[in-house]
């Protein structure tokens, strides 16, 4: 019988020493009497140390896996770690390049800018004279954590997270909790992949680099454990008194950065999932976007879905709005839609009886609309929770800099500028006449916004009211958007009946064609023609 090496060996009995640790841990906080309080969580991975704080980190914006209130305690975790030996930060950094530290830099500062659970930042400056700063990975940690998730999937196998809906004990799945987060985790740990999301945001999101900007990636020295970004010489712009002093307005600051953002999600569908003060850096009149490690993806279904959310809010229709969040959440088969509406409609009235809805709190609103829906049991997706997190993220950033700022309005607006210029009337009219042409009898394919407003004009809901004050150009706009579809639907239906009279053969006729089906192709155009003319002057 072989003997097993001893590395082997060596990595059993530290994996049962870890083990022991754990449960020690867990056991402190006597997991096996009631499961884990948000309170108890959080003290729970203090004491397993850095790497957990970390994750508990990366657990306090999903939603979509744990309870609010869990994500809320998460949220004030702070790890404490201590400072990398120098000696360690540059042997990571030569082992990963190959080469010794005098070969890649000019000059490499051993104090970091910054130390965390995962890395530490370093300033350097390379052999051609670009400052940079070296991101650099704790040695081990990677291979640490890994073992942990193995260990604590089966702990998890007896640990219960339980949470309070309506007085009623309800379970969580930590195990696939931790499933979901050993996979985010291990993303974090690649810094391949962060530099990927760098360069994808950087070439997706910066359209003029001398207004918004963020760092260049050095791939010569970015690998799995070092990352390389060009170094930014400013300070976080949650210090508004110290953008004045350089002589910037504030408020033209924060509009720069809130375009940016906006830009980013409506128009890119990649978004920065973590805009905090400290990830946006102010230099020489410019902010940057710095630390990609979170970057959200959003589809252009969840892009649709949120736009109807903000319009059934701006409508208070709280029947479209609950539609709107079931269409992507996965709902329970015990669903009480009756009592959803209910909650969604105290939710609207709530949030939409103050009369500016400049002064709407969207980090409220969301955060109860999430958990309306958690309460319900439905499941909301991993990609559109970051995306309501990291907007909750940015209200608070622009709180800091320019409280004075409207969120929401800078959103409705926007949002309503892309449906606009969604219904691209032209190419709805030659996809009607292209299916036509090849199908006969077969109904156009009408948009799926003209189902709506069919849909909303038989319950009797087409008229919006809206109390939006000192904003009576965004009340216009959004009326006349809406009677403009109005009127693309009407031409869409005449254009369709009077195809399927012209295959009836009736009398009298025009060049072969039935005068009441040509009457109806005239009217079709005509109302087409006037549509645009509308659309147009709107722009």
């Amino acid at each position: 019988m072989k003997k097993k090496p001893a590395a082997e060996k060596k990595t059993r009995v530290l994996r049962k020493g870890r083990a022991a640790e754990i449960f020690s841990v867990f056991a402190k906080h006597k997991f096996y009497v009631n499961g884990f309080t948000p309170e108890e969580m959080k003290s729970t991975l203090e004491d397993l140390g850095p790497t957990y704080v970390k994750i508990g980190q990366i657990m306090s914006s999903r939603t979509d896996l744990l309870p609010e209130a869990y994500c809320r305690e998460l949220a004030g975790l702070r790890a404490r770690v201590a400072p990398l030996d120098p000696a360690v930060a540059r042997s990571v950094i030569e082992r990963e390049t190959g080469k010794p530290i005098g070969e890649l830099f000019r000059e490499f500062r051993d104090e970091p800018l910054g130390s965390a659970s995962i890395a530490q930042a370093h300033y350097a400056v390379t052999r051609d004279g670009t400052p940079v700063v070296v991101k650099v990975q704790r040695p081990l940690v990677a291979e640490t954590m890994r073992e942990d998730f193995v260990l604590l999937k089966k702990i998890a196998a007896v640990v219960n997270v339980t949470r309070d809906t309506d007085g009623l004990s309800d379970l969580v799945d930590l195990k696939s909790v931790i499933q979901q987060l050993e996979k985010v985790t291990s993303e974090e740990l690649d810094f391949r992949i962060e530099a990927e999301n760098a360069r994808l945001f950087r070439d997706a999101c910066i359209e003029d680099p001398a207004v918004m900007s963020c760092p260049k990636v050095v791939d010569s020295l970015s690998t799995e454990k070092i990352l390389t970004m060009t170094y930014v010489d400013g300070f976080s712009v949650g210090d508004g008194e110290r953008i004045e002093k350089e002589g910037y307005d504030r408020v033209a600051v924060g509009k720069v950065i809130l375009d940016n953002y906006l830009h980013q999600i409506l128009d890119c569908g990649i978004f920065h999932g973590d805009p905090h003060p400290g990830n946006i850096l102010f230099s020489d009149g410019v902010p940057y976007w710095i630390d990609f490690g979170m970057i959200g993806r959003v589809s252009e279904q969840y892009l649709g879905t949120f736009q109807d959310i903000v319009f059934a809010l701006l409508e208070k229709d709280a029947e479209e709005l609950t539609n709107a969040a079931l269409t992507i959440g996965i709902a329970p088969k015990n669903l009480n839609k009756a009592r959803l509406v209910e909650d969604v409609e105290i939710f609207v009235e709530k949030y939409t009886s103050v009369k500016d809805l400049a002064r709407l709190d969207v980090s409220a609103a969301i955060t109860d609309l999430i958990e309306i829906m958690n309460v319900h049991h439905v499941s909301m997706p991993g990609e559109y929770t970051m995306l309501l997190r990291s907007l909750v993220t940015i209200e608070g950033t622009m709180e800091t800099l320019c409280p004075e700022l409207d969120l929401f309005g800078f959103l409705a607006k926007k949002m309503l500028k892309r449906a606009r210029e969604g219904l691209n009337l032209k190419e709805s009219i030659l996809s009607a006449v292209e299916t036509l042409a090849s199908s006969g009898r077969k109904a156009v394919r009408l948009p799926a916004m003209a189902f709506g407003i069919l849909r909303n004009l038989s319950k009797g809901k087409l008229k919006i009211n809206l109390e939006l004050n000192g904003n009576d150009d965004f009340v216009r706009d959004l009326n006349a958007l809406v009677k403009n579809s109005l009127l693309v639907v009407i031409a869409a239906v005449l254009f369709s009946g009077s195809v399927r009279l012209s295959a009836a053969g009736i009398q009298p006729q025009i060049n072969g064609i039935p005068l009441v089906a040509l009457l109806g192709f005239v009217a079709a155009a005509a109302l087409t023609i006037y549509a645009f003319l509308r659309m147009t002057k709107l722009k």
